[in-house]
């Protein structure tokens, strides 16, 4: 569809549908309405909107307006002035100033910008059509009937309907202005659901070298993103199609064509995407299952020998702990993911004893176990197998039936700690004490009814006394 002339803000074609008015929460219609009556053009844009449209949850809302910031800040004193790029944050609802753009020298963001007071200006700087749809006004009507109405400069509300993701305008400089936007794409595909413009998908291939101008913190937070999508493997598929793969995640480009003896005809990379998809579909909705089952085999590409992948789940946690530092990924999200990466080859018999059992959750973490089972779930999955092949829903019932018994599986469990210890066996601070302590732990989850304070002090004086007489009366 082609794009629509706007006269004072206001449409002089429709479009070729015109949905009702948006539902806005209370902040952003008291928002608008104060920069109307103030004589303003103020609109709701981006994806906000957007998923409204969509009939998605939407949370972000966004309003673009004539304003210049200082009177967004004048008409909202409580307004915090974010940046130079024009926005004013007002109880949590960015609000920025109507701007052309200019060069941007460093893919990323413009070396200068420009106010205007034209919203279809403001409109046609933006990434995709789908995000450059506007509701409201132009606030100098001098006619009350002419209420808020849709502008949508680009046919985003057609693109909506189709399900396609198009740049604004010119591919080839949405993307060379800002590069960031090409993992966007590839994201809000699989987001959505919906396809991307074959003009699109091509200036995505083209400006795939220039991904590295993007910050690796801006690569994470595109990552988190796509991880959370419904069918999340649809975005890293694009990623790989387009050529972006390879310089943003060299470490999964590596699975691309390795054979593996999982399902006829497909490699390593797929099974990865195909295990990351299973990993979405589980509840609750978890992204460092996600992360991990998209990572999961990262260390196979370099322990492969001779069909063979010995010792790929140690080198695949070492290697995510790698990448994710590099995208500044929080610590304390990267230790649980190369957890489960590391325990993600355990093999359970059912022979195993419910203290075997107890072994298997203090090894993996009674905060972790849930998790490191549904991995295996998701790569049974990605492997061609039902979820339950190896017993996984037994051991899950095991599992639970240990964890309501709520036996010590931790140091911090133990009746007994290091300075009970010192003080029963006149001990000082040394190696020892935390040696005993692990003997005892080893003893506990054997026999979880030994975990109480005579028990465990009687049976470290015993340890203490056989180590003693072995070394001839020596300290131990």
């Amino acid at each position: 569809m082609a794009g629509l002339p706007v006269r004072r803000g206001r449409l002089t074609d429709r479009p070729a549908f015109t949905p009702p008015a948006p539902e806005l929460p209370t902040g952003v219609k008291q928002l608008l309405d104060r920069l109307w009556h103030s004589g303003h053009a103020a609109y709701v844009v981006g994806g906000g909107l957007r998923d409204q449209l969509l009939g998605r949850p939407a949370a972000d809302w966004d309003i673009a307006t004539d304003a210049r910031p200082e009177r967004i800040v004048e008409l909202f004193p409580q307004g915090r002035y974010e940046n130079r790029f024009g926005t004013v944050t007002v109880d949590g609802i960015e609000a920025t100033t109507f701007r052309r753009d200019h060069q941007y020298g460093d893919h990323r963001r413009p070396d200068a910008v420009t106010f205007t007071d034209d919203v279809i200006s403001d409109l046609s700087r933006r990434d995709f059509t789908v995000n450059a749809i506007a509701w409201g006004r132009s606030g100098h009507e001098t006619d009350d009937s002419l209420g808020p109405d849709w502008v949508d400069p680009s046919g985003g509300l057609v693109d909506l309907q189709r399900r396609l993701i198009r740049a604004v305008g010119e591919p080839a400089r949405r993307f060379d202005e800002d590069a960031l936007r090409l993992l966007r794409a590839a994201r809000l595909s699989a987001q959505l659901g919906f396809e991307i413009e074959p003009a699109t998908l091509a200036g995505m291939r083209e400006a795939a070298h220039l991904v590295g101008h993007v910050s690796a913190e801006r690569v994470g937070a595109e990552l988190g993103k796509m991880l959370r999508s419904e069918a999340p493997s649809r975005g890293f598929a694009l990623l790989e199609e387009t050529g972006l793969l390879e310089p943003l995640f060299p470490e999964l480009a590596a699975q691309v064509g390795l054979a593996q003896d999982k399902i006829p005809g497909h490699d390593l990379w797929q099974h990865s995407l195909l295990t990351l998809d299973a990993a979405a579909q589980l509840d609750p909705p978890n992204e460092r299952l996600r992360l991990a089952a998209l990572l999961h085999d990262l260390g196979k590409p370099t322990t492969y020998a001779e069909g063979r992948f010995i010792g790929h789940d140690i080198e695949g946690a070492r290697m995510a702990a790698a990448l994710l530092a590099r995208l500044a990924w929080p610590r304390r999200e990267i230790e649980p993911v190369v957890a489960l990466i590391a325990g993600h080859m355990f093999s359970y018999e059912r022979r195993w004893s419910d203290a075997a059992v107890r072994r298997f959750v203090h090894r993996t973490g009674r905060d972790l176990v849930a998790d490191q089972l549904r991995l295996r779930q998701a790569d049974n999955v990605g492997s061609g197998l039902p979820p339950d092949t190896g017993h996984v829903d037994e051991l899950q019932a095991r599992v639970n039936a240990v964890l309501r018994e709520q036996p010590a599986l931790s140091l911090a469990e133990l009746a007994v700690n290091g300075r009970d210890l010192m003080a029963e066996l006149q001990l000082g601070p040394s190696p020892l004490v935390g040696e005993l302590l692990e003997r005892l732990l080893e003893i506990v989850i054997e026999r979880p009814e030994r975990n109480t304070r005579p028990e465990l002090l009687q049976t470290a004086r015993q340890i203490v006394a056989t180590r003693r007489q072995a070394t001839g009366g020596a300290a131990p």
